[in-house]
């Protein structure tokens, strides 16, 4: 099995099937594709598979030229039909794997992607889960949904394997092409010929791990450490308020030091896909063995307390102008999770707003990239532009994300008060009616 699927990579005739055509999915799909590999792309989102066929982009990270060009030359096709799993040598499962109300992993998309992919199963076929979750999953979970389903042996029939997906939207330099992969799969030949499978791909270095938990403890490491960091910062950020110290310059002049320091800073929140939700996945498996994870619990307690935190300290502005949060109008600038993209799972922004209303505010926001979202199956529209009059009409101008293309001397000319948790106005130079974090 493993010579012939080498030589099956080596003269590009390995079909490809990425399961899951989100942030992870399709940028992968579209570099299979692009390195030579007919590539289908599976999704139970009739819309999202229309859009594909069609040749229209709706992921920042994919070159809208690209897709077209590709669906073009069939190079790449989407469909919601499962059953041509039967026709690929090698699948990738990029599908969601959220938390639940209780703040536990929801792995019910990986489970499902699993069992459809397990009807459907073919000797001699490469499977790689690339979602974040917990060490332990391709082994225990998806190993023996695949053999039970198809009747296949995992290492005999097909190669099992896992490669977590280091995505970072709105990157201008690192995108799937160019970013380093990591690879553990379930024994040594299957690590070999996934391995070599990405490296057919990517234009980067390919890792190889001793196992499929090495790699999914790696991924989780890489997000809780950038969890854990921002609460410290953001710890720090209530601190230095009360000390009446900007710790955004504090950070700045530590960085200065070329080694044994890296800088993080304070905000709203913690968003995204990875770094909100990755830690607790860890926290959960180590109960398993009686084992708590106490730095990661203290981190994450800080990071949610952030939204509370910056509603209460938009409220002391108000009560600097005589301004009482009942009432007071206040504009949210940008609800996406960071700047410059269209991206808003996990935004603290949603949760900002919401803690505002739930003061009484009369709460707006403007995004110059959304113009609506949806929260708690509510859709929220934003308005749809901010000039001299609409900031002047606001009793405070809340922001929540700093995107480049806002005019932030517009809005310190005009505002009554601003409230900066990204330090966005940090260009401006009259400061007398901005609050930083």
């Amino acid at each position: 099995m493993k010579e012939k699927l080498l030589e099956k990579i080596a003269n590009k005739e390995i079909i490809v099937g990425v399961v899951g055509l989100g942030y992870v999915g399709l940028p992968l799909a579209v570099e299979k594709a692009k390195a030579g590999f007919k590539t289908i792309g599976f999704d139970v989102q009739e819309e999202k598979v229309n859009l594909v066929n069609k040749g229209i982009n709706y992921i920042g990270d994919v070159v809208d030229s690209d897709l077209k060009e590709l669906v073009d030359k069939n190079m790449l096709e989407a469909t919601t039909d499962f059953s041509k799993i039967k026709n690929v040598d090698f699948i990738a499962i990029c599908v969601p794997t959220p938390l639940d109300m209780h703040q536990e992993p929801d792995i019910s998309y990986v489970e499902s992607s699993a069992i459809s992919i397990s009807k459907y199963l073919s000797k001699d076929t490469m499977v790689v889960l690339e979602s974040t979750t917990y060490p332990g999953t391709t082994e225990e979970l998806i190993k023996p949904i695949l053999e039970k389903g198809s009747n296949l042996k995992c290492g005999k029939d097909f190669y099992l394997g896992f490669s977590p997906e280091r995505v970072d939207p709105g990157n201008l330099y690192y995108k799937t092409k160019n970013t380093p992969k990591v690879v553990g799969a379930i024994g040594k030949d299957a690590t070999e010929v996934i391995a070599k499978m990405y490296r057919s791909v990517l234009g980067a270095e390919i890792y190889e791990v001793s196992s499929p938990a090495v790699a999914e403890m790696e991924k989780i490491l890489e997000n809780t450490y950038r969890n854990i960091n921002i609460g410290l910062i953001n710890e720090l950020a209530m601190l230095c308020n009360k000390m009446k110290i900007s710790l955004w310059e504090v950070v700045d002049a530590a960085k200065t030091k070329p080694y044994g320091f890296q800088a993080f800073y304070p905000g709203p929140g913690l968003g995204g896909h990875c770094i909100p939700l990755d830690p607790y996945y860890l926290d959960w498996k180590a109960r398993e063995y009686g084992f708590h994870t106490s730095l990661i619990q203290a981190s994450g307690i800080i990071n949610d307390r952030m939204p509370e935190y910056c509603c209460e300290r938009a409220e002391k502005v108000l009560n600097d102008l005589k301004i009482p949060m009942n009432g007071a109008k206040i504009l949210v600038l940008g609800v996406a999770y960071k700047n410059d993209i269209d991206d808003y799972r996990e935004s603290p922004a949603l949760r900002v707003i919401e803690c505002l209303q739930e003061d009484k505010a009369e709460v707006d926001f403007y995004d110059s990239y959304i113009p609506e979202y949806k929260y708690k199956g509510k859709v929220h529209k934003g308005i749809a532009k901010i000039d001299e009059k609409i900031i002047a009409s606001y009793d405070l101008i809340f922001i929540t994300c700093a995107h480049t293309n806002i005019d932030y001397e517009m809005i310190s000319k005009n505002a009554k008060a601003i409230f900066d948790t990204r330090n966005a106005m940090k260009n401006i130079k009259n400061r007398k009616n901005i609050e930083l974090l």
